[in-house]
């Protein structure tokens, strides 16, 4: 029974198992079947390794999501069409699955080129394509709303280009690119990247998409005649690695060269031909969108490894994983999300009104209802994916980060990072870089060198730079263009010359000038630049100057000398002197300063010496004047009244060297005034010349002409001259009343040294930044000195300098303000000092009497004040002196004011007689306070007749 009992329970629980096993299945099975297909076009080269890679990724992607959501209603069916590297393949493949199909989306495909149709017929059919490698910029321009990039385009990476270009001080730049749209789409975003940090593209080298060995090294032979060594690199890595393996076997992957690759390029340069391009790319840089490394990221490519060694004949690890694979996972991902999120009842295709006219495919091609909800869908989907946030703002992916490669051996170094807000980082200190500062650490060029390229040479077709040199009638100290009477070759001399020359010599290549002659009627300096512009000179040495209009043609270097243009007039003598001249010296408000500080350092010695000075002493009156005298007559040292206490002397000793340098200042500058105000000068406005009608001179060939018609002056006012002699004689004939020039012609013309002259070059030559450093070195050191003294010096002995003021300034407060400082905060702690010793000895009165208000207090102290300090050594020392006998001569005991004598005892007798009494002058009565004698303070007048 028992048995029958185990056996009964145990059928009974394998048949309860199975019959939830089997509702489970059902369940699911159910569940799938309710769920809605989403058909999905994918159009890709499937003959290509790309293409194989991101297929299996996408295939991925829809596992990996549908596991994770197993309550999904919807699910992606995908459907494959190869577009056979074609761009007319890739349409008709397009057009197969919207028409067939009727898929609601389509994923691809690969280029650029072959995407541009494939917008335009989404944008028909109203069925969003999205894109996770066609990266032209110019995809955007066709404003389709169902075009979703799911990828960065080109044109986010060309600002982190400019800042490598910037960091590294490169000028001018050459642009090597595929001749199609994927090429040329990126050098419009590319030139203005680089105009924004003062960079150039010089030059554009256009590459076929089909070029032969043949048509490579053509081009790069042209690239090798040009002077840019800096090469930016834009084109897909198949005929990238080939145009790198050309350049290395004709030596352009040497020392000097320069070669950025953009990311079309290092996105891709991991593939089955790694070991070989690599070692033809060896010290190339470039920059690639920043991954962010993750574990889902690890896990994933583990597991990309085994699947697409499964379906293919190739390892997992002869092919890496790139940005265009996670961008497909991701996209796929992003897809399942916003058809769950979409309305499935739109799920069907208008049918196309009929026209007559038109037969093609296209006239009956449908109307997705579908798609512009799906789209809406899409625009918010936002998630964590493996190549990094998810996220469209406008159907396009944001700027992020890039990393900087360095390609060194068989690996790719990151060397640096460049983000939208921060610019370049270095990758080893996380710090950000500055031009001049810390790069990058540490770059390896081509040709393993560790010296960063300058980023242009001498063409290697020898050509010498062809220098124009002015030929000039007058002014030859500036240049002299003289032909070698034997060589018959241009040699010329001069200050210009020589510093041009000198900053040559600082250069770390060598430079070959060749002079040549240009010869002007009229000396015009306008034409010369225009013919460095026109490509006739490489460059032009001479005193040419730095004006707007010319500096639209040509770039100058730094100037190296002083800048400006000035007037010259003769000088008069004048012999009408001033009758307050003697006051000029000095500015009104050194006059009342110094004023207000003798009398205020008279009334702090009055205050230091009353106590204890007989001088400083008397009716108010003699005070005030004794007080006046003394402080006044320290301007020349002839006070006689001495000064006793310490205090005093301070404050005087500090004040008289105050005044030493106050009159030995006013003495100098009157002496000036009234030997250099002699000389001044006829014309000092030149607007009185415009409105006398007066002559004026101006060189001749210079912009000075034009300059002065534009401030006013007619033209036959202007009288040109040629040359410092030319220019003197019209002044001594009186023919002009002035002469307008540069400083530097006018210093020569008073045989003085010259001011600012550049050299100028073509517009963004690779030559002005050098030889701008190069004459800054120059004009630091002792060799510009000697230069000019070569020059200028010997005629410059015994001149005055035209800009020196002809006439002295007065001296103001701010000339001696320091001086006044010390005076006054001597005087003041001497003050202080004295105030805080008086107190002390008198604290009794000041705090003893409580009784007494403080208005009494302070009379009585100034009653003290007034009264001599009789403790003062140099009373005491006059008491000594001037007593001929004690105070008891004549009398035995003390008397009153009557005579009478006061009662005291033995004892006080004793005491009283004991002491000395200072000699009293006639007349003055002083009161001397004995001990107190049973605690009453007893007072002796003594009257001295």
């Amino acid at each position: 029974m028992m048995n029958s009992t185990k056996s009964f329970n145990s059928n009974f629980m394998g048949y309860f198992v199975l019959f939830v096993w089997g509702f489970v299945l059902m369940e699911v099975g159910f569940g799938q079947n309710q769920a809605t297909e989403i058909k999905v076009g994918v159009v890709l080269d499937l003959q290509t390794l790309f293409s194989k890679i991101c297929l299996t990724s996408m295939n991925m992607s829809l596992s990996d999501f549908y596991k994770k959501h197993t309550d999904y209603t919807t699910r992606l069916a995908i459907h494959v069409r190869d577009s056979m590297e074609d761009v007319v393949q890739a349409s008709a493949a397009a057009l197969d699955l919207i028409k067939n199909e009727e898929v609601s989306a389509i994923i691809g495909p690969r280029s650029s080129m072959q995407t541009e149709f494939m917008i335009r017929l989404a944008n028909i059919s109203q069925v969003p394509t999205i894109t996770f490698s066609a990266t032209c910029p110019s995809l955007t321009s066709i404003n389709s709303p169902y075009f979703v990039r799911a990828t960065l385009d080109d044109s986010s990476q060309v600002r982190a280009i400019a800042a490598i270009i910037k960091s590294f001080g490169w000028r001018n730049v050459v642009a090597v690119y595929v001749d199609n749209e994927f090429g040329k789409g990126i050098m419009s975003y590319l030139s203005d990247a680089l105009n924004d940090v003062q960079a150039f593209v010089v030059n554009r080298c256009l590459i076929p998409q089909d070029a032969n060995d043949d048509q490579i090294l053509k081009e790069l032979y042209k690239l090798m005649t040009m002077q840019t060594r800096v090469f930016v690199v834009h084109m897909p890595p198949t005929l990238g690695f080939r145009f790198f393996q050309k350049a290395r076997e004709i030596g352009m992957m040497e020392e000097g060269y320069v070669w950025l690759l953009t990311d079309g390029v290092m996105n891709l340069i991991k593939s089955n031909e790694r070991g070989s391009s690599f070692e033809n790319m060896q010290g190339v840089l470039g920059v690639r969108s920043h991954i962010t490394k993750s574990k889902d990221l690890e896990d994933f490519r583990l597991r990309w490894k085994k699947t697409f060694e499964k379906k293919n004949s190739l390892k997992g690890d002869d092919v890496e994983l790139n940005i265009f694979v996670l961008r497909a996972y991701d996209s796929i991902t992003a897809l399942a999300m916003a058809v769950e999120n979409t309305n499935i009842k739109s799920l069907w295709y208008d049918n196309p009104i009929a026209s007559a006219n038109n037969k093609t495919d296209l006239g009956t091609l449908k109307v997705s209802r579908y798609g512009p909800s799906l789209l809406e869908a899409l625009s918010n989907v936002r998630f964590k994916g493996l190549a990094g946030e998810f996220k469209l703002v406008n159907r396009q992916f944001e700027l992020s980060a890039f990393e900087v490669i360095n390609i060194i051996g068989n690996e790719e170094r990151i060397i640096g990072f460049w983000r939208p807000g921060n610019g370049l980082v270095n990758a080893n200190s996380n710090k950000t870089t500055l031009l001049g500062g810390e790069r990058f650490g540490p770059v390896i060029w081509p040709g393993k060198s560790h010296v960063v390229p300058k980023g242009w040479e001498i063409p290697t077709n020898g050509k010498m730079l062809r220098v124009g040199v002015p030929v000039k009638k007058g002014f030859l100290n500036f240049v002299d263009a003289k032909k070698d009477p034997i060589t018959n070759e241009l040699t010329p001399t001069g200050y210009c010359i020589d510093v041009f020359e000198a900053a040559l010599k600082k250069l770390h290549y060598s430079v070959i000038p060749k002079y040549i002659a240009f010869v002007s009627p009229d000396e015009n300096y306008d034409e010369m630049v225009y013919q460095v512009y026109n490509g006739t000179y490489d460059a032009v040495v001479g005193d040419v100057t730095i004006i707007a209009n010319r500096s639209l043609y040509v770039d100058f270097t730094l100037p190296y000398t002083e800048s400006g243009v000035s007037m010259m007039v003769p000088l008069k003598e004048n012999r009408n002197k001033n009758t307050w001249v003697f006051l000029k010296p000095w500015s009104l408000d050194l006059w009342v300063t110094t004023t207000c500080f003798f009398v205020f350092i008279g009334f702090i010695v009055w205050i230091l010496e009353h106590r204890v000075n007989t001088d400083f002493r008397g009716p108010p009156h003699h005070q005030i004047g004794t007080s006046f005298w003394f402080a006044f007559s320290t301007m020349n040292f002839a006070h006689r009244e001495k000064v006793v206490s310490n205090l005093a002397r301070f404050v005087v000793l500090v004040w008289c060297f105050v005044v030493l340098v106050l009159i030995q200042s006013y003495t100098a500058n009157l002496t000036s005034f009234l030997t250099v105000q002699r000389f001044q000068p006829e014309v000092t406005n030149w607007k009185d010349l415009i409105k006398n009608n007066e002559y004026v001179g101006y060189q001749r060939g210079t912009f000075v002409g034009n300059l002065l018609e534009s401030q006013g002056f007619q033209k036959s006012q202007l009288k040109p001259f040629g040359s410092a002699e030319e220019c003197d004689e019209l002044f001594s004939n009186g023919t002009i009343a002035a002469s307008f020039d540069e400083v530097a012609y006018l210093k020569l013309i008073l045989s003085k040294n010259c001011s600012r002259y550049a050299m100028v070059f073509p517009k963004n030559s690779p030559l002005t930044d050098d030889v701008s450093r190069a004459i800054l070195n120059v004009t630091q050191g002792e060799e510009m000195q000697n230069i000019e003294n070569k020059w200028f010096k010997k005629q410059s002995d015994n001149c005055p300098d035209p800009k020196n003021d002809l006439s002295s300034n007065s001296l103001s407060v701010s000339s001696f303000w320091g001086l006044f400082l010390i005076a006054g905060i001597a005087s003041f702690l001497a003050l202080l000092i004295f105030v805080v010793t008086f107190l002390y000895e008198h604290k009794l009165t000041l705090f003893a009497d409580s009784e007494h208000s403080f208005p009494r207090k302070l009379k009585s102290l100034v009653r003290i004040f007034d009264e001599k300090d009789i403790k003062s050594h140099t009373f005491k020392e006059n008491a000594v002196h001037n007593v001929s006998s004690p105070i008891t001569q004549g009398s035995s005991t003390p008397l009153t004011d009557q005579g009478t004598p006061l009662p005291r005892s033995s004892s006080q007798n004793r005491e009283f007689e004991s002491r000395s009494v200072p000699s009293i002058p006639n007349g003055e009565l002083f009161t001397l306070q004995s001990k107190q004698v049973e605690d009453e303070e007893s007072t002796i007048n003594v009257k001295v007749k």
